[in-house]
């Protein structure tokens, strides 16, 4: 069996402190005993709310983060305690492309000298093989070589994202995060990208930590999904089981509030109001609880571990996955669809968060 090109395990980072800036003595925990592994060739698909905790860990992987706690082995090698000779290194295989094409190339530098700059730095090409290089970036990603004279301002978003995956690729990497690549671009624009990106990784072989907050964009691209909740998987598995046998209701939460062609989601509503638990307060049990309508007292006071569920590669945390009602075209008929028990819930959980007497 070939070994995955990344693992993550018990992965812990928070923010903070005695000397921070949010409250005095106090840590915010941002990313809880998170696991996963990303194989070769692989897209890995991290999706969550905002303030989830995506983007720490993808930075914390890169070590752009330094992690609390917690083992990353990069093809096989634990980059936590790399020196930073070692690490920057180590870093030509491993890149980023950050949310925002505006911000993340200098307007002060040429594009031809945005993807020359990491191959000079990685003594990868040396003279004229360097300037040919970054013609074959550009041709790579859709634009032309004669690009290479402007200026960032010059391009649309998707340009300039396109400039930045070529930016990534130039020291040809094995594994890319991509920090909600597409999120800043036009829906047509996005498409374009996407399908770039999965061309490069057939192409290429290359990997992909693909963190998104948009359901329908992981499904298209990728190949395993993990559902991030408050710094926690909650569930992961191959796209199609999580898509199609969402076993979580946060899951569910997330795929009903999705918008589809038809006007109606494939999962029951919910319309589930409230917020994540507070990243500075411990939490005692699911941290979902409070949101959900399936929550009991058990759940309340014991975290149920992420195999609770477990059919071959989907897992997922939840103690009441057997009375999730199940999922086909009668769930997309919405309340109508719901067992009268799970519309107790429901009913019980919209009156508690709106003051009413139960």
């Amino acid at each position: 069996m070939t070994r995955p090109l990344l693992e993550v395990s018990h992965l812990f980072k928070s923010f903070g402190g005695r000397d921070g800036l949010f409250r005095a003595g106090r840590r915010a925990r941002v990313v809880n005993d998170v696991g996963f592994t990303i194989g070769r060739g692989e897209t890995f698909g991290l999706v969550g709310e905002s303030g989830s905790g995506k983007s720490t860990i993808g930075r914390t992987i890169l070590r752009l983060l330094e992690p609390d706690s917690g083992e990353i082995l990069f093809d096989g090698q634990d980059i936590a305690g790399l020196s930073r000779g070692d690490l920057r290194r180590l870093r030509r295989r491993m890149q980023i492309v950050f949310q925002d094409p505006f911000s993340s190339l200098d307007p002060r530098v040429r594009v031809g000298e945005v993807l020359a700059e990491p191959i000079r730095l990685h003594g990868l090409r040396e003279g004229a093989a360097i300037e040919a290089r970054v013609d074959e970036l550009l041709e790579t990603v859709g634009l032309a070589p004669h690009h290479k004279t402007r200026w960032p301002h010059e391009f649309s978003g998707g340009q300039r994202q396109r400039i930045a995956i070529a930016r990534a690729l130039a020291v040809e990497p094995d594994l890319i995060v991509c920090d909600e690549a597409v999120s800043a671009l036009d829906v047509s624009i996005q498409a374009q990208v996407l399908n770039l990106l999965a061309r490069l990784r057939d192409d290429l072989g290359v990997s992909y930590l693909f963190i998104s907050h948009d359901m329908s964009v992981v499904r298209h691209i990728a190949d395993r999904v993990g559902v991030l909740y408050a710094g926690r998987l909650v569930e992961t598995g191959p796209v199609g089981a999580v898509f199609d046998r969402p076993s979580h209701p946060y899951t569910r939460m997330l795929l009903a509030a999705t918008p589809s062609l038809a006007g109606r989601s494939r999962a029951p509503a919910q319309d589930i109001a409230g917020a994540p638990p507070s990243p500075f307060d411990a939490v005692t049990g699911c941290a979902f609880a409070s949101r959900c309508a399936f929550a009991s007292d058990r759940c309340r006071t014991e975290e149920p571990p992420l195999d609770t569920f477990q059919a071959e590669d989907h897992r997922a945390a939840c103690w009441h996955v057997a009375e999730l009602p199940p999922l086909g075209p009668e769930a997309a008929q919405g309340d109508a669809a719901m067992s009268p028990a799970y519309r107790r819930r429901i009913d019980l959980l919209r009156r508690a968060q709106a003051g009413s007497p139960a």
